[in-house]
């Protein structure tokens, strides 16, 4: 145990009781977030495009979402991979503040080749599971440890490497989306049950892009979904994110040993270079002895966020550059973050602006469960049964500061 982790017992006891099974934010509790949207005709955008073939023939396509204001989202029916989001600056110039890549190949060979997730929608299982295995009402089921000895983002053919199928979400006002649809069969990268997977990307006239993930299976499985975008608020290939700030919405977060596997500890953020209650630059402890920092390069740590009111989503972080004058503020109903500061980003990989990414380029903010829950019974519940219904929604909120 760290010096800083209470034993399992002492964590809040009204937010395990919150997440103990997947916490449902239905369909009236997003549109109450969200009040805009309703039945009637858009004049906001939604465009599709070819992007490509993969090699086994396969088509693939580009998605754009566009509000009134400008603001557009790009995504591929491939991993339902966000590869561009578009927001203006304080002087009101817009530029893509996502990492990714110019050409289809980029997702398909380096960043699978670099463990890299831009962008994508990730499953069946976000994040860790140890050993790569897991045991769920009497049997075990094996997974591929593809980051060994332990499982990483769904295995070898995960979520992210998929072809979703993609529909426009129609009579939407003052917003457009999509919905994108996925059947993981039984036994998929070894995980039990047929899943059927559905996410909506709706981008409305306020600047907010809505991420609702919803499934149902027909046998007891493990499920934990997030999306894997790396944020830049200077601009894509702009350099460094040492100088945005961050805000956080957590007194806890999960310990890991040195593999990312959790400790099972629920530790307080006090006294320690995790503590962002109040806005640190993301730089300024980045080069911290402390342990879990040195452990994991950087910032790769899942915060224990602190429970919402109600069934909306609640707010989880806050995001700004001081020299663009551009924010993101994140909301969810999941019951972790996991902050990622891009610490395998070694130069190797170049963007659409033709710069190489280098560590801290980008920050990626995943909403998801914790790390390897199935084998902490004291973490928030992954468990999915059939005639249950997995429903979680993240909200990306733009701003810009205009003084």
């Amino acid at each position: 145990m760290t010096p800083h982790a209470p034993s399992p017992a002492a964590a809040p006891r009204s937010f395990l009781a919150r997440f103990r099974r997947p916490a449902t934010a239905g369909i009236a509790a997003l549109l109450a977030l969200l009040p805009f949207v309703s039945h009637a005709e858009t004049d906001a955008a939604f465009e599709a495009e070819p992007f490509g073939t993969l090699a086994d023939g396969q088509k693939v396509s580009r998605y754009t979402l566009r509000n009134k204001a400008g603001l557009s989202v790009q995504f591929l029916s491939y991993g339902g991979i966000i590869t561009a989001i578009s927001t203006p600056d304080k002087t009101g110039k817009f530029a893509n503040i996502v990492l990714g890549f110019p050409t289809l190949e980029g997702y398909t060979r380096d960043s699978a080749a670099g463990g890299l997730y831009f962008g994508a929608l990730v499953g069946r299982y976000a994040n860790r599971i140890a050993n790569a295995t897991f045991d769920l009402d009497g049997g075990t089921y094996h997974l591929a440890a593809t980051e060994p000895p332990n499982t990483l983002h769904g295995g070898r053919n995960g979520f992210d490497k998929k072809i979703w199928s993609v529909k426009k979400i129609p009579d939407l006002t003052d917003a457009t989306g999509a919905e994108l649809t996925l059947v993981s069969p039984d036994g998929d990268e070894g995980f039990p049950g047929t899943l059927t997977v559905h996410v909506s990307y709706i981008l409305d006239n306020t600047n907010r892009l809505s991420i609702r993930y919803r499934a149902s299976t027909d046998r007891p499985t493990v499920l934990n979904l997030t999306n894997h975008s790396y944020f830049n608020l200077g601009g894509e290939g702009s350099g460094t994110v040492e100088n945005h700030v961050l805000t956080l919405n957590a007194d806890h977060y999960t310990p890991t040993d040195d593999a990312s596997i959790p400790t099972g500890d629920i530790a307080k953020v006090e006294n320690t270079p995790l503590d962002f209650r109040t806005p640190h630059r993301i730089g300024e402890r980045l080069r911290s002895t402390f342990s879990q920092m040195r452990q994991a390069r950087g910032y790769d740590q899942n915060w224990v966020l602190n429970a919402p009111t109600g069934t909306a989503p609640g707010l989880a972080a806050t995001l700004t550059d001081p020299a663009s004058g551009r924010s993101l503020s994140v909301f969810t109903t999941q019951p972790g973050l996991q902050v990622y500061t891009g610490n395998s980003l070694d130069g190797r990989y170049a963007g659409p602006s033709g710069q190489t990414y280098r560590q801290t380029d980008g920050i990626a903010l995943e909403s998801q469960f914790f790390p390897d829950s199935p084998h902490h019974p004291n973490f928030p519940s992954t468990v999915l049964r059939p005639g249950e219904d997995f429903d979680q929604t993240t909200i990306f909120a733009f701003g810009t500061d205009q003084s």
